[in-house]
This record gives structure tokens, sequence and C-alpha cells, in this order.
């Protein structure tokens, strides 16, 4: 699978260890940036990899910053952009399974580098379930996305 990758500053220093596992979990990955803990604005790498979602160079992504709070926030502004914010393993894989997130987002003030890689594995080993349930959520979300012009 073909991975987007970015961070703003604080996220930098998980950034190539993310990049690194994705590798070896044999997934190809397109790196957006940033290179350096030379403050930047997070929403630039959120909107990188949105639009990398979007137009299909990438079928997910994973978004670094601080909390990874914000990242998130950015990134769901993107029509069809799902990003959930992940700290544990059980929301890497469910989030996936039950909502179809397609960017998770980290926190690498909040996670070690081996929560992180844990969370990724799980992330990438989860596929939607494609339950009716879900599918009927996922569609009231597709709404709101029309309704309120995103």
């Amino acid at each position: 699978m073909r991975v987007a990758v970015a961070s703003d500053h604080g996220g930098f220093p998980l950034k190539t260890r993310i990049i690194e596992e994705l590798g070896k979990l044999g997934h190809e990955t397109v790196d957006l940036g940033t290179d350096s803990t030379d403050p930047v604005d997070y929403p630039d790498y959120s909107r990188a990899v949105a639009e990398a979602v979007i137009d299909g160079r990438a079928e997910r992504a994973i978004l670094l910053c601080g909390s990874g709070a914000g990242a998130c926030v950015a990134a769901n502004k993107f029509k069809g952009v799902r990003a959930a914010t992940c700290h544990d393993p059980f929301s890497a894989h469910q989030s996936v399974e039950d909502d179809d997130v397609n960017v998770m987002c980290l926190g690498a003030r909040v996670v070690g580098p081996e929560l992180a890689v844990e969370l990724v594995r799980r992330y990438m080993g989860a596929s939607f379930s494609g339950l009716e349930r879900h599918k009927r959520r996922l569609g009231k979300i597709a709404e709101f996305e029309k309704e309120f012009g995103r």
C-alpha cells in the first residue's frame, strides 16, 4: 500500500521511525515533509496529506504533530478525509475497521517510538469491515460534507 507520511516540527523526531516501520511492513511511503525541527505550521502538512489521499497518490496516511490533535482537526476539513488521533492500539485498528479512517494522526509528544510502531502496525493491518451499520454511519458523514459545503 502507498502511505503518505508528514509531520510538523513537533512530529519530526518520530517521522523517520514511522517511515522505517512502514518499509519493514512492505509499504511504499510518500514523505511529504517536514525535514527538520525548525518551526512550521501543522495545517500545511495536514493539507499535503489530505491532498495525497484525495487525489490517489496515497491510499492512507500517517500525520504527526506534537499532540496529534491539531493536525487531525485540520485534516478533517477536507472532503473525503477521515482522520483520527490514535494513542492506543485499539483505536488504531478500530478506527479503520468501523470508521474507514484513511489518516491516522499521532502525537509525537504523547506516544513514544515503540508505541508509535505498534500503532502503525495495527492501523496498517486493519481493513474496513463493510458492515451495514458502519456504511450507514459513513453515509451520514458524507451527507454532512455535502450539506456544509466541505
